[in-house]
């Protein structure tokens, strides 16, 4: 669909639209649910969600070990069937580890890697190029960064962004700083081929407006249909039809994030019969008081 709007006149690398951090669901003695992944990835591929993200934030990464990532990414490839292209989560705090983490993930057929900036060493933007570096020379797959400073205590300005993306094989970022001041210096920053993607659900529609690409999205695992008419809407320049969907949603996008992510969305999910309320420690069960929030939030939209 041909456009004069900004956005869409950007170049739109390969990875756009919204793709989902999907949660991981477990069993009852705390062992990912392998039937369930496959399940929640067919909702995904068939509500027409344009990419997966396995094993991040959202799906409680920190506390996967390093074959449960490579396991997790593993069936989401599988359940995909080559319809959507898979973001496998990639991070932590320890270059070594993730190095090897990122050569681990090679073989599952991934599309990409989502590769969380060090959280509580606070690297200086030396250090962060050189991190980046190592894990680029690693691997042969494309590079998300993951910037969220409100989990790893550090933030990547535009300008170090700028650097990074010199990178070969550092090829798109997760901004998820909570700044829409810093995302227009982010898009202004990147090269035009550079994916730019929110973090935020509920800065989606600016982003996009100020010319990112897409979301990596929380509330999508209950959605996925809505967030990916909303990217869409916004990559064709139809911003008044965005609004709508941004409008009827984000009570939702809100409250998942009443307690800690991804608590309150597991919480929902559970409640929509799509999976067990189970988290991994140090994360508990989503207190009385948010459920009963949580569950007027749904019933007013229609979940």
């Amino acid at each position: 669909m041909k456009t004069t709007n900004d956005t869409a006149a950007r170049e739109r690398p390969l990875l756009h639209g919204c793709g989902t951090a999907l949660v991981t669901p477990f069993l009852p003695d705390g062992a990912i649910d392998e039937e369930r992944v496959g399940a929640l990835v067919h909702r995904q591929v068939a509500a027409g969600i344009h990419f997966l993200v396995p094993g991040g934030s959202t799906g409680e990464g920190v506390t996967l070990n390093g074959s449960e990532k490579v396991r997790v990414t593993e069936l989401t490839v599988e359940a995909a069937g080559g319809a959507v292209p898979v973001i496998a989560g990639c991070g932590g705090n320890d270059t070594a580890e993730v190095v090897a983490l990122a050569r681990s993930l090679e073989g599952t057929g991934a599309a990409g890697l989502l590769v969380v900036t060090p959280y509580y060493n606070k690297p200086t933007p030396d250090g962060l190029f050189l991190h980046y570096t190592a894990v680029a020379e690693a691997t042969s797959l494309p590079i998300v960064v993951y910037n969220v400073p409100s989990r790893t205590g550090i933030n990547v300005t535009a300008e170090t962004l700028a650097r990074l993306a010199t990178i070969p094989g550092v090829a798109a970022v997760k901004e998820a700083a909570g700044d829409i001041m810093q995302m227009a210096r982010v898009v202004q920053a990147v090269p035009a081929d550079f994916a730019v993607l929110s973090g935020d659900d509920g800065a989606t529609l600016p982003s996009m407006a100020l010319g990112a690409h897409g979301l990596i999205s929380v509330v999508s695992n209950q959605i996925p249909g809505p967030m990916a008419e909303l990217c869409d809407r916004c990559l064709a320049g139809d911003f008044a039809g965005a609004r709508r969907v941004h409008r009827r949603w984000l009570p939702l996008m809100d409250a998942n994030f009443f307690e800690t992510n991804p608590g309150p969305v597991k919480f929902s999910m559970a409640e929509m019969g799509l999976l067990e309320d189970r988290c991994r420690l140090p994360l508990a069960a989503v207190g009385a008081e948010n459920r009963r929030r949580m569950r007027e939030v749904m019933e007013s939209a229609g979940l």
